[in-house]
């Protein structure tokens, strides 16, 4: 039976992440969002960070892959009198599924994967103490999460691989105020970084 493993580490990741932010339209702390409509996200947040996946092969071409992601960055905030603009906000998705082996040869090779989880949200530590619906943001919780989208990997030796990963993150957040609803969103991001293969071949 085979048993290969790999580890894929990225060392930059840039993920245009507006679901884990909130820019809009309420004017105080006292007045809550619009209860029409999801937290407007007319700018969104750039979010920096880290993605840790590790793969298991039990075929050629299949593999269970999961996946651990810490972004952090500033967002845009709704329009207030609390002097809150740019605040701190993080998002960390942790999520596994199915990883597919594509067009390969010894230069390189395509994957692709589609992954389920979970993401939290943290989008109230700088706040200041004051509730969500004063900045039109969401509340801190957990949410569903996927990740669809692949890998490019170039082989640098048979071990060492450097890999480019094209994502698009879906979440699905609520708010706690309002019309207490959940909102899905689709962003897009990129990271690259170096994968170490324990076995070199798949």
């Amino acid at each position: 039976m085979r048993l290969p493993v790999s580890l894929f580490a990225s060392l930059l990741a840039v993920a245009v992440c507006q679901g884990a932010c909130a820019q809009g339209s309420s004017s105080s702390q006292s007045t809550p969002a619009q209860s029409t409509g999801p937290p407007p996200l007319q700018e969104g947040a750039n979010l920096g960070g880290i993605d840790l996946s590790a793969s298991y092969w039990w075929s050629r071409h299949w593999a269970l892959e999961g996946t651990g992601r810490g972004y952090l960055g500033t967002s845009g905030a709704g329009v207030n009198d609390l002097s809150i603009n740019g605040p701190f906000v993080s998002e960390y998705v942790f999520a596994a599924g199915p990883e597919w082996l594509g067009p390969h040869n010894k230069h390189g090779a395509l994957l692709a994967h589609a992954l389920v989880g979970g993401a939290y949200g943290d989008f109230e530590t700088d706040l200041r103490g004051n509730p969500p619906s004063a900045v039109s943001f969401f509340n801190n919780q957990m949410a569903f999460a996927s990740v669809i989208g692949g890998h490019i990997d170039l082989n640098r030796t048979p071990q060492w691989v450097f890999r480019i990963s094209p994502d698009a993150l879906y979440t699905r957040y609520g708010i706690d105020y309002g019309n207490k609803a959940t909102y899905p969103y689709w962003n897009l991001g990129i990271s690259v970084g170096v994968e170490y293969r324990f076995k070199k071949k798949r």
